[in-house]
């Protein structure tokens, strides 16, 4: 049965991804994705998995330069920001049209009136555009729901944001996918059909591929979009094949089922870098993973049992293990590919004996038992989360900690984590604009320790909110890098996680793919990909 359901599966892939894989006909680039995403819509991206799938069919206003954090134009030809840092003005790109659906078929070019649509839907207060149901606070904490005060259309080609407070971040969050512009157009139609789910489960873009069918857990096929206002792209057909495990993504590169392989297993790195129809592709990623200690469960409540939990495991033994070559313990809540990282700063040392003491000064004795969660696949922050969970659950074992092991499928593991459902969790993160507080922030303030927030550990210091808060609102380095420093110190002396190590990004490529440019955000863009002969 098992055997029946694979070539079942493999025929259904082979038969999205239409042409052959080295037709001459027709160009299509097939990749192995790590997963199924929870998502296809902007709206409710929260997992790099997502943002990857919403990519191709969307873009925005600005973007990032290939392999950097830069950001540079898109959707918007240029910008101008008031003195005070609190207005930001954008002015539109010219004839930029809308894909065309089976249900659906654009009557005018992007306008002002898209953009203001696409972001008053994550603001709060009323509004038309509520209708449709976006989920942005939902997955994304507070993110521009407490930064932006209003978006007004000045005229069909001109958008102006008003802040509540200057913010060095804010570019670099509208490059991201989640405030990808949508089709105000679109929207409304579907409403008025009486189908407004179809909004997200059927996406409209601008972007160089328009989504033609997504069956999940098996694939997701696109098709290059004719009319993109940068081009054509030069692939015909994108396919992502969902491949959870990376050895069966290692497999599928190798028989050529794939031109490119997400999040490369570290101890198969030497492998393809030796094999001449292979490209190992590698970058220093912003990633980070940690193991999150909820403060609000007792007895981890009290700080002596969190520095306990950080003592007791041997953080380089695993990080060795699960990161071969390819992976550095981190320190602090940062990221080593961080400017903000603070390289002076320790995280707590390995001292099983010491640990045994700070537990039984805060009472605690044998026979604690706990939860810990960890991802059902492998994360490019965590390439073996389940290994790492039984590492830790036998280096906590000898104090008297007795861990029960529990995953979900990614949607119910990510959703329990964040509903504030887990003691202890392993997590990770990668950087989605490459500004610290990116990580600082979403992951650690007291607005997103809030219930459906992503501060898992549920811990909160209005000390450290408001060193992070302050490093927000100005933009010179220097200064920012200072007060990230002391906020640094604070989690620190906290303890709510075990910070665990910061990964390069490895992806695996046939040989004759072009172009294709890594991210140190570990995201894909095949817009500008080739494949040769």
């Amino acid at each position: 049965m098992t055997r029946l359901l694979r070539a079942l599966g493999l025929a259904l892939a082979t038969v999205m991804a239409g042409p052959a894989l080295h037709s001459a006909a027709a160009k299509t680039l097939v990749f192995c994705s790590q997963g199924s995403p929870e998502t296809l819509s902007p709206d409710a991206a929260v997992s790099s998995l997502a943002m990857d799938a919403v990519r191709p069919v969307f873009d925005t206003l600005v973007t990032f330069a290939p392999g950097t954090t830069d950001v540079v134009p898109s959707l918007a030809t240029g910008w101008t920001i008031s003195p005070d840092g609190l207005d930001y003005t954008f002015t539109l790109r010219e004839d930029v049209a809308f894909q065309t659906s089976a249900i659906f078929a654009p009557t005018r070019s992007m306008n002002a009136e898209d953009v203001v649509f696409s972001f008053e839907r994550q603001l709060p207060g009323p509004g038309a555009a509520k209708t449709l149901g976006g989920v942005y606070a939902q997955f994304r904490g507070p993110r521009l729901a407490s930064l932006v005060e209003s978006v007004t259309k000045l005229d069909e080609r001109s958008v102006r944001f008003r802040l509540k407070r200057p913010a060095a971040r804010f570019l670099a969050d509208l490059a991201m996918p989640v405030n990808a512009i949508q089709s105000l157009e679109y929207g409304y139609r579907m409403q008025q059909q009486g189908t407004p789910e179809r909004f997200d489960t059927q996406p409209i873009g601008t972007g160089p591929f328009r989504l033609v069918d997504d069956r999940r857990d098996v694939a997701i096929r696109y098709q290059a979009f004719e009319d993109h206002w940068r081009g054509r792209p030069k692939l015909d057909t994108l396919v992502y094949s969902i491949t959870p495990t990376a050895s069966a993504r290692l497999h599928k590169l190798k028989s050529g089922e794939c031109h490119v392989a997400a999040a490369v297993d570290p101890a198969d790195a030497a492998a393809i870098a030796t094999d001449p129809q292979l490209r190992l592709r590698a970058i220093p990623g912003l990633t980070l993973g940690y193991l999150a200690i909820n403060t609000r469960r007792k007895p981890f409540d009290d700080v002596r049992v969190r520095r306990a939990i950080n003592m007791a495991i041997d953080r380089e033994t695993i990080v060795s293990a699960i990161y071969p070559g390819a992976g550095s313990l981190v320190e602090t809540p940062l990221p080593l590919a961080s400017w903000a990282s603070d390289d002076q700063a320790r995280a707590y040392p390995y001292d099983a004996k010491e640990a045994r003491r700070l537990l039984l000064q805060a009472g605690v004795t044998a026979g604690l038992k706990a939860d810990l969660w960890f991802p059902p696949d492998s994360r490019s922050y965590n390439p073996d989360a389940k290994r790492m969970a039984r590492m830790i659950a036998s280096d906590l074992e000898p104090l008297g900690i007795k861990l029960e092991l529990k995953s979900a499928p990614w949607e119910s593991y990510w959703s329990q984590l964040m509903k504030g459902d887990s003691t202890l969790a392993l997590a990770g993160w990668i950087g989605d604009n490459g500004d610290p507080d990116e990580f600082m922030e979403t992951l650690l303030s007291c607005a997103a320790a809030k219930d459906g927030g992503t501060n898992i550990a549920r811990w909160c210091d209005a000390r450290y909110d408001a060193l992070v808060g302050e490093a927000s609102r100005i933009t010179e380095r220097e200064t920012r890098a200072d007060l990230y420093a002391r906020a640094q110190a604070l989690f620190h002396e906290a303890a709510p996680w075990v910070p665990m190590a910061s990964a390069r990004l490895l992806d695996g490529a046939r040989a004759n793919v072009e172009n294709f440019v890594m991210s140190p955000l570990g995201s894909h863009d095949f817009s500008a990909v080739d494949l040769g002969d």
